[in-house]
């Protein structure tokens, strides 16, 4: 393994500036969008039409995270604006596999993600359906949390059963990622690392994120 992707979260960036913000994290790979709905999580974000905005205004990938309830009828309908991706909740699925489905015929790569406490081994049949799979290392729903060490066991055992799978699935991480965590969850076995806040609080975003993704590198080149 060596490769490490860099997705800030545009839940960092001016909101009234996004155009502007999006050319200040030219050398990322993709960009995160978190899409929260107040139930899901106890937070409220952008919704279908500014996604719909940011994939006309932005050159780099769109990540779509979407922590929403009925996430079944309303995540098909996100892949369909054309973003690169699409994730949903389990949690928030009653029928992951047909939704991971559905999410490809639309266009988008499928992932799913997992909270903290959502153990991963229900879910390990059902890898060969995803392009990504998203491990939150805070509880989600707002930026700026302390990321959870208690997820580093379940990195590795996520990247132990995507190893066994043969298939090239990513494994994403997301909250409190910074130059202090980026290398444990890289050990541990992440190779797309989401940051927010440690790229737009620095001083230049587009060389925060160089700096990230080399610190990652390090990290697995030493797993």
């Amino acid at each position: 393994m060596s490769t490490a992707r860099i997705h800030p979260s545009i839940l960092s960036a001016d909101f009234a500036n996004l155009a502007g913000e999006l050319r200040r994290i030219h050398t990322a790979d993709a960009v995160h969008v978190d899409v929260m709905d107040n139930h899901f999580v106890p937070n409220l974000t952008l919704g279908k039409p500014v996604v719909e905005a940011l994939q006309k205004a932005s050159e780099l990938p769109l990540d779509v995270h979407l922590m929403i309830e009925d996430v079944d009828r309303w995540a098909p309908e996100y892949a369909q604006v054309g973003v690169d991706s699409v994730t949903f909740h389990v949690e928030a699925s009653s029928a992951p596999i047909r939704l991971a489905r559905e999410l490809r015929a639309a266009g988008a790569k499928s992932s799913m993600a997992l909270r903290p406490a959502t153990p991963i081994e229900p879910y390990l049949d059902m890898l060969g359906e995803l392009d990504m799979l998203l491990l939150m290392t805070v509880e989600p729903g707002f930026g700026g949390q302390k990321f959870l060490d208690l997820v580093l066991p379940k990195i590795r055992r996520a990247r132990a059963a995507i190893g066994g799978s043969g298939k090239p699935i990513a494994l994403q991480v997301d909250g409190g990622i910074s130059r202090d965590t980026i290398l444990r969850a890289a050990e541990a076995g992440a190779d797309v690392f989401v940051a927010g806040s440690a790229v737009y609080a620095a001083p230049e975003p587009s060389v925060e994120i160089d700096v990230l993704r080399n610190l990652a590198l390090g990290g697995h080149h030493s797993a």
